[in-house]
């Protein structure tokens, strides 16, 4: 099988040998595509996994081969997030799920970028579902990640039509936009680059070019931080009236904080958000099904040997976001 792996700093595409079941519970399945998750960029440029890693894992996919109690069979095609919490621990019963340390520790194996993937039972019972019939594989494969909006847009607890500026309008930030106007919240989004500020229009909510962020606009009750920019931090204090809520959905080169006085003496609530639920898996499902969250013409698709290209183009926000085929 082929797998797409780190290697000097560059993203190379090797052959392996093919994973099997081996009597083991759960199911291999052949990826058919595999999105490129903002997650795999970090990790990638900024050195943090090591050679022969596959990154990946917002699959899309086709059981081969199954062993498992759950109603999946051979020839599904499905859906699957990469991680599951215990449901007992300290963390899940206080609602942090992503931060239970069964959660961080369970996977997709080898990973997304591979032409065959290892689900496990638990995920299989859990995090997969079957494809729905009216969305593409390109459309299917954003459950996981707008899973994790999803997740954000509960965590910050906000009232029904709370008004609530989105900084930094790539994939995640087009995603949670939509998502936020899904739970009944007044949403604008911004952004440096104008063909973004555009495509959010283009579904239906209001953008503006950060540069038009002066005096005039109207702070809004909470800001939603998809931008990995350091400068946004200063955007989000000057839009966010007093008292309001800071949503972070993103890391920042420079580890940047927001000032200890402005949270304090502005009673701000700053909070972060990272991976989601099986709960609000299903909700992403429910809304990417529904057509509440259009994803059509976000994605630029790649072949499995071009994956390089794929992460150049995004990190040079040649495209908003990449796809990749595998097995097609």
């Amino acid at each position: 099988m082929k797998i797409a792996v780190i290697e000097n700093e560059k993203i190379v595409v090797k052959n392996a040998p093919n994973i099997t079941l081996d009597n083991r519970d759960g199911a291999i399945v052949k990826v058919l595509g595999c999105g490129l998750c903002g997650s795999d960029i970090v990790k990638f440029r900024e050195k943090i996994s090591p050679d022969g890693t596959v990154l990946g894992h917002e699959i899309v996919a086709e059981i081969v081969d199954i062993n498992s109690k759950t109603d999946f069979k051979k020839g599904d095609r499905i859906i699957t997030s990469h991680h599951i919490p215990c449901g007992t621990c300290h963390y899940c019963k206080s609602g942090n799920v992503s931060m239970c340390k069964h959660f961080k520790s369970t996977n997709i194996r080898p990973g997304g970028f591979s032409e065959l993937v290892y689900v496990s039972e638990e995920h299989l019972s859990n995090v997969a579902y079957l494809i729905p019939e009216n969305l593409t594989e390109v459309e299917a494969s954003f459950y996981e990640p707008l899973g994790c909006c999803v997740r954000a847009v509960k965590r910050a607890r906000l009232m029904e039509s709370s008004s609530v500026l989105v900084v930094g309008l790539g994939s995640i930030g087009i995603l949670m936009a939509q998502a936020l106007r899904a739970f009944g919240m007044n949403v604008i989004g911004c952004d440096l680059i104008d063909e973004r500020v555009e495509l959010l229009k283009s579904f239906g909510i209001n953008a503006i070019n950060v540069k038009d962020l002066d005096e005039n606009f109207e702070k809004t009750d909470a800001v939603f931080m998809t931008s990995g920019a350091d400068k946004a931090l200063d955007t989000a204090l000057k839009a966010i009236r007093s008292g309001g809520t800071i949503l972070v959905f993103s890391s920042t080169p420079l580890n940047s904080g927001y000032p200890n006085n402005e949270i304090y003496y502005r009673e701000l609530t700053v909070l972060g958000s990272y991976s989601p639920s099986p709960a609000d898996l299903k909700d992403s499902l429910g809304l990417l099904e529904t057509g509440k969250v259009n994803v059509k013409g976000i994605s630029t698709t790649y072949k499995l040997d071009d994956i390089q290209k794929a992460f150049d183009d995004t990190i040079s926000n040649r495209i908003m976001k990449a796809y990749i085929e595998i097995n097609k």
